[in-house]
């Protein structure tokens, strides 16, 4: 098992596998916040400017937009939410009614339902305007 909190960055680059996701935030705390409080997911290397997430054995790094001051990414990046127009990050094995439950109602874009392709799902919009679906096989 790896050590997130003490793996060093090359280390930790030589760990990753198969597909990735980077988030740029502008407040990864709480971001990071908002991923462990609504959907129970772990928080490691916690800091203003970058954080490792993890859900079910897969990886989600969060960067503050300040770290990518010399991606060109950053320029396509709008100043205000919402950041991920278009996206919907699926967390499959999470329990949309939890997660609703604990998300600020504000934010709920999609309620828990039942769907045709086999899961519970919903659709939650974090502060940064991510989209997220927590989601079981029914």
């Amino acid at each position: 098992m790896t050590d997130y909190e003490t793996i060093s960055p090359t280390a930790f680059g030589r760990v990753l596998r198969a597909m990735g996701m980077n988030l740029l935030c502008r407040d990864v705390r709480g971001m990071a916040a908002f991923l462990s409080e609504v959907f129970g997911l772990r928080v490691y290397r916690l800091s203003s400017d970058f954080a490792i997430i993890e859900h079910d054995g897969m990886i989600l790094q969060l960067h503050s937009d300040g770290t990518f001051g010399a991606h060109p990414l950053l320029g396509l990046v709008p100043e205000s939410a919402p950041r991920g127009g278009g996206a919907q990050i699926y967390l499959f094995g999470i329990d949309p009614d939890e997660a609703v439950a604990r998300a600020n109602p504000v934010m709920v874009l999609e309620a828990p339902r039942d769907k045709p392709h086999g899961l519970r799902e919903a659709t939650i919009l974090s502060p940064e305007g991510y989209a997220f679906s927590p989601a079981r096989a029914l």
